[in-house]
C-alpha cells in the first residue's frame, strides 16, 4: 500500500539535524526525497562520530547520527558552488513539490536557488526554510545551534536541580530538544501547504525558526509566566503544576510518581500508609500542595524508601496511580512494550551493510509505513535521479563527473 504522500517529491538541500529530521518523516510517509550532498564529502553528520558502521571492506562508515535522520532518502551529489550544478538542482526543483533547506537567511539567493528563483521555475513549489531565528527581525543573519537555543529560548532555565541543591546549574536536555521540534514544525508546516495547494494550486514559502519553536514548546511554562507574572524556575524533577509529580527514591533506586489528580493522591497516601493526608486541608486538592509543596515532600520521601521499584510499581499500577521506573536506553529497547510496538527496526543497505534505525511512531491503519530503505551512501542515487529524473545519458553524466560537478 503507498504511503499517504506517495508520489511528491521532496529536494532536500538541508543538513545536520532539523531539517533531515523533517524530510526522513516525509520520506516515511511515502514521498521520495532526493538528498544533495557535497560531492565527496556530504551531510556533516556522516562524521559525527564515534559509533560507526562498518563498511563492506572493514573501513568505518557513516556516523549513527546520520543514520538516525536520513532514512529512505536518495543521496545526490551535487556541487552547489558550480553553474552547472545550480543548473541540476533548479531542474530537479522545477520537477519537485517540497524543497527543504536550512541555509543562513538569503545564502541561496546567490546560487539561484532562493525560493523567488525557483518559484519562477516551479510556482506550484512549497519552499520551506529552516534557520536559526528566522528571515526577519534583528537576528536574522545570526547562525543558531540547537545547544544555543536551549539557553535563549528559555527550557534550560527550567531544566536542572534548584537553585541550592548539589549540580544546580541550568541544564541542556539529552537530545537536540530545538532541532527535533523544529523539524517536526516543518513537517505540518508542509503538510498544511500542501493542503492549500490542493485547493489553490498555489506553492508558498515557509519561515521556520528553531528560536521560534523553541518559544513555541515552552508550553505550560509559558503561560504560567504570561498568567502569573513569575517567571518559571528550575525543580529538578518535580513539576510546577501537579504535586507529587516528580521521581522519589526507592529501596533500590528510583521512580517517577505522577499523581495527576486529588483520587489518584488519596489512593497514593492510602498505599503509602498515609491516609490521613489526603484529609489534611493543606494537601486535599492539588492546588493546596503545590503552594504546600514544601511541607509534603519530605513526608513522602522515607516512605518511599521502604519498598523496590518493582514492588511500588505493582502496587501502584493495581490502584491505576501513574508511575514508572527510569530505563536506560538498552533497557527501553528491551521492554516489552517497545518490542510489541515494534520500534526498532532494522534495514539493508544496497551493499548489504546491516542499519538499525527507531521506527516513527504515527501509526496508519490505511497506509502503514513502509521501510523500504536504508540511510543512504553517499552519492547512492546520483546517477539514479540525473538519469531517471532529469534525463541525462551516460555520457553527460561522466563528463559531469569528471568536472567535479558531481561526486
Amino acid at each position: 500500500m503507498p504511503g499517504p504522500l506517495a508520489g511528491l517529491r521532496v529536494l532536500d538541500l538541508s543538513r545536520v539535524l532539523a531539517g533531515p529530521w523533517c524530510t526522513q518523516i516525509l520520506a516515511d510517509f511515502g514521498a521520495e526525497v532526493i538528498k544533495v550532498e557535497k560531492p565527496g564529502e556530504g551531510d556533516d553528520t556522516r562524521g559525527w562520530g564515534p559509533p560507526f558502521i562498518t563498511n563492506p571492506d572493514g573501513s568505518k562508515g557513516d556516523a549513527a547520527y546520520f543514520l538516525s535522520t536520513n532514512r529512505g532518502k536518495w543521496s545526490v551529489e551535487i556541487d552547489m558552488a558550480s553553474a552547472e550544478g545550480q543548473k541540476l538542482i533548479r531542474d530537479l526543483a522545477a520537477k519537485s513539490d517540497i524543497v527543504m533547506e536550512n541555509f543562513k537567511v538569503g545564502g541561496l539567493k546567490k546560487y539561484g536557488l532562493d525560493y523567488e528563483s525557483l518559484k519562477a521555475v516551479n510556482p506550484r513549489l512549497i519552499y520551506c526554510s529552516l534557520t536559526g531565528f528566522g528571515q526577519t527581525g534583528p537576528y536574522a543573519q545570526r547562525a543558531g545551534y540547537d545547544f544555543m537555543i536551549q539557553g535563549m529560548g528559555g527550557i534550560m532555565s527550567v531544566t536542572g536541580q534548584p537553585d541550592g541543591m548539589p549540580g544546580a546549574e541550568p541544564m541542556k536536555i539529552g537530545v537536540a530538544f530545538a532541532d527535533i521540534f523544529t523539524g517536526l514544525y516543518c513537517t505540518i508546516g508542509i503538510q498544511a501547504a500542501l493542503f492549500h495547494r490542493e485547493r489553490t494550486g498555489e506553492g508558498q514559502h515557509i519561515d521556520v525558526a528553531l528560536l521560534d519553536s523553541q518559544v513555541g514548546v515552552l508550553a505550560n511554562q509559558a503561560l504560567n509566566y504570561l498568567v502569573g507574572g513569575k517567571a518559571p524556575t528550575r525543580l529538578g524533577n518535580a513539576h510546577p503544576n501537579i504535586v507529587p509529580y516528580q521521581t522519589f527514591a526507592t529501596k533500590d533506586g528510583h521512580i517517577i510518581m505522577a499523581v495527576a489528580n486529588d483520587r489518584q493522591f488519596k489512593e497514593y497516601v492510602g498505599i503509602l500508609g498515609l491516609p490521613h493526608l489526603a484529609e489534611d486541608e493543606r494537601f486535599k486538592l492539588n492546588r493546596g500542595r503545590v503552594i504546600n509543596r514544601a511541607e509534603l515532600i519530605p513526608l513522602l520521601v522515607e516512605p518511599m524508601k521502604t519498598r523496590t521499584t518493582a514492588e511500588w510499581v505493582q502496587a501502584f499500577e493495581s490502584a491505576a496511580i501513574p508511575c514508572g521506573p527510569i530505563n536506560a536506553i538498552d533497557q527501553v529497547f528491551a521492554n516489552e512494550q517497545v518490542l510489541a510496538r515494534g520500534l526498532q527496526i532494522g534495514l539493508t543497505r544496497d551493499d548489504g551493510v546491516q542499519v538499525p534505525g527507531v521506527a516513527n511512531p504515527i501509526v496508519f491503519s490505511g497506509t502503514p509505513i513502509q521501510y523500504d530503505k536504508a540511510p543512504p551512501r553517499l552519492g547512492d542515487g546520483t546517477e539514479k535521479v540525473l538519469r531517471e529524473e532529469l534525463g541525462l545519458d551516460a555520457d553527460e553524466i561522466a563528463r559531469l563527473r569528471k568536472a567535479g560537478v558531481i561526486g
